[in-house]
């Protein structure tokens, strides 16, 4: 091509694009040619194609979108750079449209959608199109967001709180709208709220006491009492937040705008069926779910639970709690002692499966019977002696262990575990007590000492002791008997005199003190005896005299 047709062609070009006028910063429709590597060739109508950055067409899904022949505004940022490039930008475009979009939004107090794009220092920062706002965290929900993380990349619809376009701010709110929903809902809920209503709601909060659940606008209480028929310990056993359930409608207030709701009243009140299912005598087999100093609590069918007393568990151990004798989770069977139905209770026995031991007691072991048994324990009023299997405990009282020793406490001469033969004193079934006796193994030395000593039969002694108040005669090796002061026979100043010990000593059983078991004898006693015998036989003798006189007399009256 020579010189001329190169400046003809030149000089066509510039009178085609001559009425063409595109100015830096002005945004003007694009076509985009094609797509290579990181950038978009866009045709504006001008001498020469742009370019456009590939990232500026990523979606608020995150997504790179864009190909040959789509359309877009575009701004031109530069008509020619160092390469002799004309450099574009869609965001730019975007942000100036979009900020015309905001105004309108803001003004009509419309609401308007963005994606989370970033954590920022108090909030959230969101994207408007190519516009970046500000979403205070306290703007973000009606309630603290725990985890600001999980929100980026999600879309939401916002109000537009605060907006100045020379300093390039917006503020948001997402709170605005999630209230002004909840409204919405509170209102629609309480025009239609009634009691006995099915409703659906959330578990909203949860504590000791109740499950707090979102209707729609307004909270209801659900009281752990009302969560199941059965026994629960805390509502998270059963419900967790968030949780979507059905429940009715107990009471609703509607000065307080109160609501009591009700899980369990859903299924039908499993004590309506228990006058059809048990009976009393019944066996009834059951899950430890409460241990409590009082008893057992067993769950015999869901949400029905049953109580064996702790005086029902065992027909002879003495159960401290019943902690010791079961556990949480146990498997039972048990008897049904009682039903109450119209106070929900049902009492059982566990005790009632093996044989009253008490009402055989009579026939194993009667009264005056040896028993042998091992002392399972020792106390200060006397020693429980284990009979036999049954694990019955006899007790021997300190009154029945020696007929002689006063025992203020038998560890003295027992230790656990010692074998002892005893004697059965009594059997009492309806206070079960079991009376055994070690002593009555042989004769009561005081009654002996009765049987051998009468009262009034004379005994020779000597002095074992001397006492402030009378003087101790050995009679026996084991019989002893005492002379109080008043029945000596003397003055008080003499009796040292008149009793020596070892010094022999004669007396009358006088009487015999069941309480201290003592023979009481008597020298005063004694001595007016022989005064009496003495003065009968010299009686005696005088009326014999008289009566030899007399006869002499009669054969020879002169």
């Amino acid at each position: 091509m020579n010189v001329q047709a190169i400046d003809e062609f030149k000089n066509l070009f510039e009178k085609q694009y001559a009425n063409l006028k595109i100015n830096q910063g002005e945004v003007v429709d694009g076509t985009v040619v094609s797509v290579v590597r990181d950038f978009a060739v866009v045709n504006i109508g001008f001498k020469s194609e742009g370019y456009v950055v590939l990232e500026e067409f990523r979606n608020l899904d995150g997504e790179i979108q864009v190909a040959a022949g789509d359309k877009f505004r575009v701004l031109v940022e530069e008509l020619e750079d160092k390469n002799g490039n004309v450099i574009l930008s869609k965001e730019k475009a975007d942000a100036v449209e979009a900020w015309s979009n905001v105004e309108k939004i803001f003004e009509t107090n419309a609401t308007i959608e963005g994606m989370v794009v970033n954590k920022v220092k108090g909030g959230l920062s969101v994207n408007l199109g190519g516009i970046k706002a500000f979403l205070p965290g306290s703007q973000i929900d009606l309630k603290p967001v725990k985890s600001l993380d999980k929100l980026i990349g999600k879309k939401f619809s916002f109000k537009i709180l605060k907006l100045n376009q020379a300093k390039g701010n917006i503020v948001l709110s997402r709170r605005a709208i999630l209230e002004t929903e909840r409204q919405n809902l509170r209102r629609d809920v309480l025009e239609n709220i009634k009691e006995g209503q099915i409703i659906r709601g959330a578990v909203k909060n949860i504590t000791d006491y109740g499950v707090f659940i979102d209707l729609g606008g307004i909270d209801g209480l659900l009281h752990i009492t009302d969560l199941t028929w059965g026994r629960v310990n805390h509502p998270n056993e059963i419900l967790k937040i968030g949780d979507e359930i059905d429940v009715v409608v107990l009471k609703y207030d509607e000065k307080s705008e109160k609501v009591s709701l009700g899980l369990k009243q859903l299924t039908e009140d499993p004590w309506t069926l228990v006058d059809n299912e048990f009976a009393v005598g019944q066996k009834i087999k059951g899950k430890v779910v409460s241990i409590t100093d009082y008893g057992v609590f067993v769950e015999v069918k869901p949400g029905i639970e049953a109580l064996i007393h702790v005086s029902e568990l065992s027909w002879t151990k003495k159960i401290k709690h019943p902690s010791k004798l079961v556990k949480m989770g146990d498997e039972l069977e048990s008897v049904i002692l009682d039903l109450d139905i119209g106070n929900k209770k049902i009492a059982l026995g566990l005790k009632q499966l093996e044989p009253n031991p008490w009402d055989i007691l009579n026939q194993k072991y009667p009264i005056g019977s040896v028993v042998k048994g091992k002392i399972r324990n020792i106390t200060d009023f006397g020693i429980f002696v284990g009979v036999d299997e049954d694990s019955v405990d006899g007790l021997v009282h300190v009154s029945d262990i020696s007929w002689d020793k006063d025992y203020k406490w038998p560890n003295e001469d027992f230790v656990k575990g010692q074998e002892v033969e005893c004697v059965v004193l009594n059997i009492d079934k309806e206070n079960k007590k079991f009376a055994l006796g070690l002593k009555q193994l042989s004769d009561d030395p005081f009654a002996i000492m009765m049987r051998n000593y009468p009262l009034g039969r004379e005994v020779i002694g000597k002095v074992e002791k001397i006492e402030d108040k009378g003087v101790v005669i050995r009679i026996e090796e084991n019989v002893f008997a005492y002379l109080p002061n008043n029945e000596t026979g003397v003055g008080r100043a003499e009796i040292k005199s008149r009793f020596t010990e070892g010094g022999e000593v004669s007396a009358q059983v006088k009487k015999y003190d069941d309480r201290d078991r003592k023979m009481i004898v008597s020298v005063k006693n004694l001595n007016k005896k022989l005064e009496k015998e003495n003065m009968k036989d010299f009686l005696d003798r005088q009326g014999d005299a008289k009566v030899k006189l007399f006869d002499i007399m009669k054969k020879d009256p002169e």
